[in-house]
């Protein structure tokens, strides 16, 4: 007996002996083929992620499984998808999940490299004192020690909690941002914590760590909840949970005893509100000149800022 879809859904029927890939064939108009089950969940959380719902359906007439979304969705999906196999040619870097929708990029362990490399270099250098957020240097034209305070810590239990707690949200946010434009959000809003605490903070001590980039990756992380609300109201059980989940992770994590608790907050509430338009526009994300380029302003606010730095370390006092 041939598999009826659900009502509201259109059919995308499961096909055996095609490769694993998207598709758009004329002689089987709203269809997409799946290869197994776990490409069947794999794409269902991939639509998840972008605010699509799915329904993964056992066939009944053979061995196989069959998914559904809304038919005026369908070539949306198509989209969706085909973003998703291009970006991920090759490697298998970037995760679903299980059953949370979310994607799980391994690439951020560029980023956790990153700050030993910068822990290293400090120890060997004495880099600190032209790279520390110092809100009278940021005050008199030093922008670059917003950035480059991000990736030096005071010791090893700091280093080894940002790059832990760091490497778990920045992965969740560049799965579901991609990786070059998740990274970046995430960088601008540790920069801009410095940035807030450096204006808003009434003592002139200098500030230094990845915190407000992790809460910035944890405010990126919540914010795609403002987006689904809108576009899908009946996820509201989702939606609350993710917004209560990054207000138990801020607390936790961003309100800890011995902390810069105005730099955590003000990383959460940036990461927020760069979040919100970026998952606004699911297409955006994806796209991989979109990555490319993010990744390369990246670097960009890597290398310039250290250069800036190190060359003023270097000057004669």
């Amino acid at each position: 007996m041939p598999l009826k879809p659900a009502p509201g859904y259109a059919n995308l029927i499961f096909v055996t002996n095609e490769p694993a890939r998207p598709k758009n064939d004329t002689d089987s108009a709203g269809s997409i083929g799946v290869s197994s089950k776990r490409q069947a969940m794999d794409w269902s959380l991939v639509l998840l992620s972008q605010g699509i719902e799915s329904q993964i359906v056992r066939r009944d007439d053979e061995p196989g499984w069959a998914l559904f979304v809304a038919p005026e969705l369908h070539q949306r999906s198509l989209e969706i998808l085909q973003q998703y196999r291009v970006e991920n040619r090759g490697w298998a870097l970037r995760h679903p999940v299980f059953r949370t929708g979310l994607l799980f990029d391994w690439t951020a362990i560029i980023w956790v490299l990153l700050i030993l490399f910068f822990f290293w270099l400090d120890l060997r250098l004495n880099i600190r004192p032209s790279a520390v957020a110092q809100p009278a240097g940021v005050r008199h034209g030093e922008w670059w020690r917003l950035f480059t305070a991000v990736w030096l810590h005071a010791d090893i239990p700091h280093l080894a909690a940002n790059a832990a707690f760091g490497f778990l949200f920045l992965a969740l946010a560049m799965g579901r941002y991609g990786a070059g434009l998740g990274l970046l959000a995430a960088y601008l809003a540790g920069a801009g914590a410095n940035l807030f605490r450096c204006f808003i903070s009434l003592d002139q001590i200098s500030s230094l760590g990845a915190s407000g980039m992790v809460m910035g990756a944890v405010g990126l992380v919540a914010s795609q909840s403002f987006w689904l609300w809108r576009k899908a109201p009946k996820m509201h059980s989702y939606i609350i949970g993710s917004v209560i989940t990054g207000l138990m992770l801020f607390t936790l994590y961003g309100l800890a005893p011995g902390t810069d608790v105005v730099a955590h907050f003000g990383g959460f509430v940036i990461g927020l509100l760069l979040g919100m338009p970026l998952s606004r526009n699911p297409s955006v994300p994806i796209r991989p000149t979109i990555n490319w380029l993010s990744g390369a302003v990246f670097t960009t606010l890597v290398i310039v800022p250290w250069l800036l730095a190190l060359r003023s370390n270097s000057l004669p006092t």
